[in-house]
């Protein structure tokens, strides 16, 4: 009876300790893979040279999407998921991080419009999910989404994000790169 009971004992103890490391595993495995979508921004530069890589990678998945044939809506799909994805991460480094940084330096009214253009990239997304089978709607759409925010972009580039570089010293830019990558692998 005391060796059923050790044994029964050993047995629980193995399957906790397995339990244990399988979950152990799996949680080294989802950070590795937070890692691993975090990467190429984390590797891209300061906050500023990483964002604009990542509206060259959306900009690489409108192409994608653009190149969708009239009865591919599987692929479509999929490819919407990956774009909504990528933009809901991107916005989520933006917002939780970039545009409060625009704010503390006086670019109130301009992070504002900023974080408004998100509720319109939403929007654009919202009404793809539905168009995904309607080639013809569905490219009309992603086109005119494409165009606005291919201007949200250049606006960021080319102006904002210099504008608050410039108010940032080397010391700040380095928190505001730590803080966005933070802000990224929420999402990740």
């Amino acid at each position: 009876m005391a060796l059923h009971a050790s044994l029964s004992s050993d047995r629980h103890s193995h399957f906790l300790l397995g339990a244990g490391l399988g979950m152990g595993l799996a949680l080294l495995g989802a950070a590795g893979r937070k890692l691993m979508v975090q990467a190429p921004t984390m590797l891209a530069g300061d906050w500023d040279e990483a964002l604009t890589a990542e509206h060259k990678a959306t900009l690489l998945l409108f192409d994608r999407l653009a190149r969708t044939k009239d009865k591919a809506t599987a692929r479509r799909t999929l490819l919407l998921m990956q774009l909504k994805h990528a933009l809901g991460k991107h916005a989520l480094e933006e917002e939780n991080a970039v545009y409060p940084a625009m704010r503390e330096h006086g670019m109130t009214e301009e992070a504002d419009a900023l974080n408004a253009d998100h509720g319109y990239v939403k929007q654009y997304l919202y009404e793809l999910s539905d168009l995904a089978g309607d080639n013809g709607a569905f490219q009309q759409k992603l086109a005119a989404f494409r165009t606005d925010i291919e201007a949200h972009m250049r606006q960021e580039e080319e102006q904002l994000f210099p504008r608050l570089r410039r108010a940032l010293d080397e010391g700040a830019t380095g928190d505001l790169t730590r803080r966005m990558n933070q802000e990224g692998l929420k999402l990740a």
